[in-house]
């Protein structure tokens, strides 16, 4: 037996969009199976409110169901068919969502007056379609990942629509950029009347990192040397998306240097890896004061020369 939507969602068949969101949520929050488990007569009502959320919230959907009832939901219904038979047969356009004198359908393919109508309009439904299967409803979301779950790939789990008691893993590629989008097909609500689940539209949002920054596939990392490693040479770990390797600082390197590490940045599909590049930052050392105080003291420069001489605008 049909439900009337309206009642299911608690509302009159005037109310407003916006109205008819607020009463849904409140009672898929109040029906929502994580509340009753094991509860089959409320995970009943969840999924018919779910799908009488799905119909109203639609304004395309909504017209077709306020006119004709469920059945102009089907898959195949022609709306301009059967007001044509309406017209013909001088049936009333009440409104059959609305409790007006609903249309037997049936009577197209009948016999009698009307036998001749399958010749004048043709079939309501294409009857070479399988059953009707609505799909569920589409399903949007927004999800933070961790900068380097971004950069590697991960999965996670997600409740991605209110008719899914079971959360949903789905896999985030490598190289996912911040903003985008990816579609999930099957990813959104489930269909109470047995069709595909809907699509769902996941737009990720990667966290800042401490030390690195990405540009295009490119990334930029800040890494601490000390000032005998920057003056003599050395080899140091630097980390990097597939773990820690050696790079070899030159002698003598200045403070803000910039090495690159070839292939070790960004790795996306069908497209080649970019690269890393190490900032080298020039850190003082640490221990008794007067120790380094006579450090720096043995290496002062020449009082003539100005490291900032060339400095200007």
């Amino acid at each position: 037996m049909s439900q009337d939507y309206y009642s299911l969602l608690g509302v009159s068949r005037d109310t407003d969009g916006d109205a008819i969101k607020r009463a849904y949520r409140k009672l898929a929050k109040e029906l929502h199976p994580d509340r009753h488990p094991d509860d089959k007569a409320a995970e009943a009502k969840f999924k018919s409110v779910n799908r009488a959320f799905d119909v109203l919230s639609d304004e395309k959907k909504r017209a077709l169901y306020d006119e004709f009832g469920e059945d102009g939901l089907r898959e195949g219904f022609d709306p301009e068919r059967v007001r044509a038979y309406k017209r013909h047969s001088g049936r009333p356009q009440g409104n059959a969502g609305a409790g007006g004198q609903n249309f037997n359908f049936d009577d197209l393919f009948g016999s009698g007056v009307h036998q001749n109508l399958n010749d004048l309009f043709g079939d309501l439904f294409d009857r070479q379609k399988a059953p009707s299967r609505v799909p569920g409803t589409d399903a949007t979301a927004t999800i933070s990942v961790d900068f380097g779950s971004a950069i590697r790939g991960t999965t996670i789990d997600l409740r991605s629509h209110p008719s899914r008691t079971e959360p949903l893993k789905i896999r985030i590629p490598a190289g996912v950029r911040d903003g985008e989008k990816l579609t999930i097909r099957g990813g959104g609500g489930l269909s109470p009347a047995g069709g595909p689940p809907g699509t769902l539209h996941l737009t990720i949002e990667v966290q800042t990192h401490k030390h690195f920054r990405r540009e295009g596939d490119d990334l930029h990392v800040d890494v601490p040397v000390t000032v005998a490693e920057a003056w003599k040479g050395a080899k140091i770990r630097v980390p990097t998306v597939d773990g820690s390797v050696l790079l070899t600082v030159p002698p003598k390197t200045a403070a803000g240097s910039i090495l690159r590490l070839r292939g070790k940045g960004v790795a996306r599909t069908k497209s080649d890896p970019g690269d890393l590049y190490v900032h080298l930052r020039l850190v003082m050392p640490r221990g008794d004061e007067a120790t380094i105080d006579r450090w720096v003291d043995q290496m002062q420069d020449d009082p003539t020369f100005d490291p900032r001489a060339d400095v200007a605008l």
